[in-house]
């Protein structure tokens, strides 16, 4: 099998892997409460990568180590939770498709907060992916002027601190290895996500009730594959094919998320695959570059 071939190989595992963790999220949600989901997810993220952050720990600067904490909360603990909690009231194709945002407010933190130069292309990407998603969030079949608008903020919110997290690992944790940086950042954050998940009272869960167990298994599938190995993955396709052809992912996740949608029964009809193509085409637009 020739190199180019394992390339896209990986590149539609992670795709599929990625793509799959909102309708993981929903599925955890049958039984179990947005934060224990969350928690659950990091904690078992956090484990399961043990053996590489306590190696890595060793390799990484002390006055790195808030930085590397940090961006684990910026990256993995925050958007876990308000993906979570977005859920409850979000489909998980919707939740999907607003992830495609990610690549714009990596555009719009760097030009705000981190003084990045912004061409007029880049802006109408920008405009032309928000379009994307009014359309999108108009297109909703229960919509009435402030269905669920709070809960797709949460999601919003959790793409802004992706966009936040890419400047702060670009700016201040370029000598470390991303993947001892996301191992060693998840055992960290999988100690205050310990916590908030006995703080829920998950040990007095009544684990025989029916469906628990199906839920905590679909919280913990959702943390070993959705961030752990999909993470080892996506830095094995980083080192393999460039920086470039992996953040096309971007755009073969929320395939996978409607996909997964559809199969469960939610709505997804022209007009929200008209918006998604709107938003992909303004997250193209807005990461092009300005000459060949």
């Amino acid at each position: 099998m020739n190199n180019r071939l394992i390339n896209w190989f990986i590149f539609i595992f992670i795709s599929f892997i990625w793509g799959s963790s909102f309708i993981l999220m929903k599925e955890g949600l049958r039984n179990l409460s947005a934060a224990q989901v969350a928690s659950i997810r990091i904690v078992v993220s956090g484990v399961f990568l043990s053996p590489v952050a306590l190696s890595s720990f060793r390799q990484i600067p002390r006055n790195k180590i808030f930085l590397v904490f940090l961006s684990g909360v910026l990256g993995s603990l925050l958007p876990a939770y308000l993906y979570c909690i977005a859920e409850q009231k979000v489909e998980s194709a919707l939740a999907g498709t607003l992830n495609s945002l990610t690549p714009v407010f990596v555009l719009i933190t760097g030009a705000v907060f981190f003084g990045s130069k912004t061409s007029g292309k880049k802006i109408i990407g920008i405009v032309l992916a928000f379009t994307g998603s009014i359309l999108l969030f108009l297109s909703q079949s229960d919509f009435t002027g402030e269905s669920n608008l709070s809960y797709i903020l949460l999601i919003i919110l959790a793409t802004l601190c992706y966009g936040f997290n890419v400047h702060l690992v670009h700016r201040y944790l370029t000598g470390i290895a991303p993947l001892k940086i996301v191992s060693a950042a998840l055992l960290m954050c999988s100690v205050p996500a310990s916590l908030v998940l006995l703080m829920t009272g998950f040990t007095q869960i009544d684990f025989m009730r029916q469906g628990v167990m199906i839920s905590i298994g679909y919280s913990c599938l959702l943390g070993v594959a959705g961030t752990a190995l999909a993470s080892i993955f996506f830095y094995i396709l980083i080192k393999r094919a460039g920086a470039v052809f992996s953040s096309m992912v971007t755009y073969g996740i929320p395939f996978v998320a409607i996909m997964w949608g559809v199969i469960m029964g939610e709505k997804f009809g022209l007009m929200q695959c008209g918006s998604l193509i709107l938003i992909l085409f303004g997250v193209f637009i807005a990461n092009s570059r300005d000459n060949r």
